[in-house]
């Protein structure tokens, strides 16, 4: 079970930590990603990291955000910076130990997913 956190109101320029915990479990061997939906929109593909701590990004965040794990496994960041308006969205924390590396960007690579947490960013 996976349980996002860390959304919130901010101001086009500000920052947040969004984190993704592994409740009941850890995250070895685990390729996790963040995705976000827009009202209105598909869920897209914001970052990822995998089992073996390479990252990946979408070119929309690319430079501001940054996705790490702690070193116990059991929770997964994604920082975001220079927050834009049109970042506004619920984000999800997507896990699966099966994602292969051409298909990362692909929701439906990844099995388990959080509740989501909205991001809010406010011109």
């Amino acid at each position: 079970q996976l349980v996002e956190s860390g959304g919130g109101l901010v101001q086009a320029g500000g920052s947040l930590r969004l984190s993704c915990a592994a409740s009941g479990n850890t995250f070895r061997g685990y390729t996790v990603g963040w995705f976000r939906q827009a009202p209105g929109k598909e869920r897209e593909f914001v970052a990822t990291v995998r089992w073996n701590g390479h990252t990946y990004y979408a070119d929309s965040v690319k430079g501001r955000s940054t996705v790490s794990r702690d070193d116990a496994k059991t929770t997964v960041f994604l920082q975001m910076n220079s927050l834009k308006p049109e970042d506004t969205a619920v984000y999800y924390c997507a896990a699966s130990s099966t994602v292969i590396l051409s298909a990362v960007m692909s929701p439906t690579q990844y099995g388990s997913w959080g509740q989501g947490t909205l991001v809010t960013v406010s011109s």
